[in-house]
């Protein structure tokens, strides 16, 4: 799951807030909390800082979020049975 729709589904939709009035509460542009929500653009650390200050949680937390997704979409498109492991002999 994008962070986005974390963001949407178990915090901005409970608190019925729109992507301005949050935006304006975050400091940050509309647009920004537009395309994460959409999935266009992930988190950031400034977004991480600002995401865990609003809703006591840590920017750790935000950044785990974008990069699980991230490695799953990175798992499910490369190929890396051909590399061999390195052993010791």
């Amino acid at each position: 799951m994008h962070p986005g729709e974390v963001l949407k589904e178990l915090y901005l939709d409970p608190l019925e807030m729109g992507t301005s009035a949050f935006a304006r509460r975050l400091g940050v542009p509309r647009t920004r909390i537009e395309r994460l929500i959409k999935g266009t653009t992930g988190i950031t650390p400034d977004t991480a800082l600002r995401l865990a200050r609003v809703f006591n949680t840590t920017p750790a937390y935000w950044v785990n979020l974008q990069t699980n997704y991230d490695m799953a979409l990175a798992a499910a498109e490369i190929d890396v049975s051909d590399i061999r492991p390195i052993t010791e002999d």
